[in-house]
């Protein structure tokens, strides 16, 4: 079973191999901001265990077990990243909530949010909804309306 640190690894090493097709202990090392002693020491980790290719010196690659974790992770971390800001989270702080909720979010739970989110991406209705949802987070303030009054409504109305 591998650890919030395990994958945090393998998913920057995914990125600095689809990027140079291989990934040397001072990418990772720039990277996590880590010194290469701890990283060298995790690669030998991740080596043992069977996640990645390690040599001494030499650049690392993933194995199919790492790949699979890394995508995994990596897949959750996006949806996590996406349904934050769907409800107006910005950017930045989606980006670090999301890298914290990847480890500990439920399979199940993690299918639901990637639904709701197509669920809220292709409705008109949804949409209205959600965007009303962000007002309501911004202002306080519940407003109403449907497709039909839509141009009274202070967020779809006439002039937005």
């Amino acid at each position: 079973m591998t650890t919030e640190r395990d994958e945090d690894y393998l998913k920057i090493i995914s990125s600095i191999v689809e990027e140079k097709g291989y990934a040397k202990v001072k990418d990772v090392a720039n990277e996590l901001e880590l010194g290469p002693s701890t990283v060298t020491g995790m690669f030998k980790k991740l080596d043992k265990e069977g996640y990645i290719n390690y040599e001494k010196y030499g650049g690392v690659t993933l194995t199919e077990k790492g790949m699979e974790i890394a995508r995994k992770t990596r897949e959750k971390y996006s949806m996590l990243k996406d349904f934050l800001m769907h409800l107006g989270i910005d950017e930045k702080t989606a980006e670090e909530d999301a890298c914290k909720i990847e480890h500990i979010l439920n399979p199940k739970t993690a299918q639901a949010l990637k639904k709701f989110i197509e669920f809220t991406d292709k409705e008109d209705e949804s949409r209205i909804w959600i965007e009303h949802f962000r007002y309501f987070v911004q202002t306080g303030e519940y407003i109403s309306c449907s497709l039909e009054n839509r141009d009274k409504c202070p967020v779809h109305g006439k002039g937005n």
